[in-house]
């Protein structure tokens, strides 16, 4: 059957092509450049170097600077004010000799003199929250900012520095060489900002029943500035939405903070017994045996207890952590305190929750489980946490992350009430922020430049630890949910992004400030795109393996996009230029529909377009040699009596064939097609994607093919397929179980399907 439609097709394409050449030739455009959606994207990538290799894996001279810390901290918890001293050695670790070192000073972007609010569009609201209100017009600009004292060299000699808004340029005595180091302190202060009130990814929460804060601190210290082969010093300046770019490095942290505040934070106790009490110790040790249910180191009752009491002594708490890129913490003596072991590989790690009584009986609950199920989650896909611990602290409106240890939202009412919408909020965005850990924490990418290179992958996996999440604990599923409901990672659930106003969309590969919709171009579009790359274009195998390779490779270093894009490829022989290219660089959105289906019968009868072929060439029908004719359904060559017989019934010619060219065996196994379809496909989205398609027969049953991407390569509008089937196809549907995040249905079914208005949709809601 197939050597003969070969015949057939190769006659017909021949002779339409001959004809063609036959008639008169229209005047030549001009050449144009290539935009086939196929093309590589060698003019996007950089080039490939000794550095950062083709394959996407670090290259042989990688290399990448080192900053370790020495601090010591004071919080003045009367006047939320927090003091410190650093010292910093930075170890030069590239091929270049450095005459001064960029330091970050990100809590400037909270000086009075600051410009970020200069830039924001925040023309008058026809309404607004009061406390958005009373921030925007009725208070005071807030005295933040570093209060930097002094910066001196070991031996106590001021350095020359400038600052320019959130960068400190500190000159070096001498350059830098290769395989230096250089050590400098720095001495400061700044007032901690109401991150409720005044918003902040860091400071306090005041609870006015009891006059006492609680405490999340981050970008507290001035950072050393990311230098590497990319571009050199990363100082680029903090505007408030582009999150961080840091060196990874070695931090000994002593933070000094009233004797009955409980903290955590960032590296390993150094001083538990002296810090802790008989029965902290005590509750501690069964908590690293148990794996089911969190044990409770300070409760309520006794986080409670200290409300009430406010100490006028001090406890220092001495942490330790080796090659971490940040350090945060959480203080407050309003701390309810419980932790549980995990198991991650061979090892045990703690998944610890801070959180104060307005976070009951949620957090209680939920929040530790939480941490320790996003840990096996994530180092199934990447690779064993590393590190000892996480840690999940509650904050009012916050969702923030740093090595161990981040900040998390969800609370009841006042009488512990808490909606579903309140509960998923607060599982995911735990698992979230403890999924930071990973992305960029570990494998440690230019937040500051790319932002959904944390934000983007950290979402994708956030999505598979949902659903481990709602399989490992069905009993935190609600009633009527029996899968965890993720706001993310579907196709479906950014298609009114895609097809929405081009004006305000703009390409995943911009740089985060300057993006609109930041949540759906930062979080949802690219984390949805990796989730259809996963489960639609390459497969859970594939991808999986690819994706994890890409983790280890890049763990505790720093990638750019291109390493993540050739590092899917090379580890798993897929192109996926048009899909980088299509997803990322572009705003195109998916749209593929069934332009029209024709129905064919095999005839032993010339049609009408073979019969004016054999015209146009000066043929006659004699001169053609034996032929399998395809007739349309309703032409005028159409036959009803063609509907009866199977294809080799209906064609004297195959049936000959058949018989001269096969074995008795091979004629046993040839199948008999009856109904022939030529079905075209459109593509009014930019995007190319896989054609899905499911065809379904008069008996019932359907079948579905999953036509590649590059179907599209030679024509970028519309394709065709001839399909020969033993059944009646009675309908064809385009992207079935909505993979591809389509943003136009309307045209994925043939039959046509009418859609419902949405007074219908109403009307119908309205009778059930």
């Amino acid at each position: 059957m197939n050597k003969l439609k070969y015949v057939f097709l190769s006659f017909v394409f021949i002779s339409v092509s001959a004809f063609a050449q036959d008639q008169e030739q229209p005047e030549r455009e001009q050449g144009h450049t290539n935009n086939n959606k196929f093309k590589q994207l060698y003019d996007e990538f950089s080039t490939p170097n000794m550095y950062r290799a083709a394959s996407g894996a670090p290259g042989s001279a990688y290399y990448q600077q080192q900053a370790d810390y020495k601090m010591d901290l004071v919080l003045d918890d009367v006047n939320a004010k927090l003091s410190g001293f650093e010292t910093i050695t930075y170890t030069n670790n590239s091929p270049d000799v450095l005459k001064y070192l960029w330091v970050q000073l990100d809590q400037n972007m909270r000086a009075k003199d600051s410009k970020t609010p200069l830039i924001q569009n925040d023309a008058s609201q026809p309404a607004e929250m009061p406390g958005t209100f009373a921030n925007k017009y009725l208070s005071e600009p807030f005295d933040g900012g570093f209060n930097i004292q002094e910066v001196k060299d070991v031996n106590g000699k001021p350095l020359q520095h400038m600052i320019n808004r959130t960068m400190m340029r500190v000159e070096l005595p001498k350059p830098l060489a290769t395989g230096e180091k250089f050590s400098f302190s720095i001495k400061w202060w700044y007032n901690i900002n109401d991150h409720v009130n005044g918003r902040g990814r860091s400071g306090y929460e005041y609870f006015p029943e009891d006059d006492n804060r609680a405490y999340v601190i981050a970008q507290f210290y001035p950072r050393m500035a990311v230098y590497n082969d990319v571009e050199g010093w990363q100082n680029s300046q903090f505007w408030g939405r582009d999150e961080f770019a840091l060196p990874f490095g070695n931090f000994e942290v002593n933070i000094t903070v009233p004797a009955d505040h409980i903290l955590d934070g960032t590296g390993r106790l150094m001083n538990r017994k002296e810090v802790y009490t008989k029965e902290q110790m005590k509750r501690y040790e069964q908590a690293k045996k148990s794996y089911d249910e969190p044990v409770v180191i300070v409760t309520q009752a006794e986080a409670e207890a200290a409300e009430k009491t406010k100490s006028t002594q001090t406890k220092t708490w001495k942490l330790y952590a080796e090659n971490v890129r940040d350090f945060g913490f959480a203080t407050s003596r309003r701390w309810i305190w419980d932790m549980m072991a995990v198991k991650i590989g061979n090892k045990d790690v703690m998944a610890v929750s801070l959180y104060p009584k307005e976070g009951n009986p949620l957090w209680e609950d939920w929040s530790t489980k939480a941490v320790a199920s996003t840990l096996k989650s994530y180092s199934r896909m990447t690779f064993d946490y590393p590190y000892h611990k996480a840690i999940s602290v509650h904050a009012k409106n916050q969702g923030m992350e740093y090595p161990m240890i981040c900040w998390n939202y969800g609370r009841p009412d006042k009488d512990g009430n808490y909606s579903d919408r309140t509960k998923y909020g607060m599982m995911s965005v735990i698992i979230h922020e403890v999924g930071h850990n990973f992305f960029p924490m570990i494998v440690n990418s230019d937040e500051r430049q790319w932002t959904w290179m944390d934000e983007g992958l950290n979402t994708f996996v956030q999505y598979v630890a949902e659903q481990d999440f709602g399989e490992w604990y069905p009993d935190a599923l609600s009633e009527g949910h029996d899968k965890y409901p993720s706001r993310r990672g579907p196709a479906a659930k950014i298609v009114n992004y895609m097809g929405g106003d081009q004006d305000f969309i703009a390409p995943i590969m911009t740089k985060g400030l300057n993006t609109y919709q930041f949540g759906n171009n930062a979080y949802g579009k690219p984390g949805t795109a990796l989730n259809i790359l996963r489960e639609t274009v390459m497969g859970r195998e594939l991808f999986d393996y690819a994706f994890r390779e890409y983790a280890q490779r890049w763990m505790f270093k720093h990638p750019t996009p291109e390493d993540f894009f050739r590092t899917m490829e090379d580890a798993s022989a897929f192109d996926l230029d048009w899909y980088w290219r299509g997803w990322f660089y572009t705003t195109d959105y998916v749209d593929i529909g069934i332009k029209e289906v024709k129905k064919y019968y095999v005839s032993n009868e010339p049609n009408a377009e073979v019969k004016e072929i054999v015209k146009q060439r000066g043929m006659k029908m004699s001169d053609l040699p034996p032929l399998v004719y395809l007739v349309e359904e309703g032409s005028e060559d159409f036959n009803e009596d063609l509907r009866n017989g199977s294809a080799m019934e209906n064609s004297k010619n195959l049936k000959e064939y058949i018989m001269d060219n096969f074995t008795p065996e091979e004629r046993a196994k040839i199948k008999e097609p009856k109904f022939f379809y030529k079905v075209t496909f459109e593509k009014p989205g930019g995007l190319v994607m896989p054609i899905i398609a499911e065809y379904t027969y008069a008996d019932g049953t359907s079948k579905t093919i999953k036509y590649p991407a590059q179907i599209w390569r030679l024509n970028d509008k519309e394709v065709s397929k001839a399909i020969a089937s033993e059944k009646e196809i009675v309908s064809i549907k385009v992207d079935p179980n909505l993979e591809t995040a389509d943003v136009d249905t309307s045209n994925n079914a043939w039959p046509k399907e009418i859609e419902q208005s949405q007074f219908d949709k109403f009307k119908n809601e309205v009778k059930d």
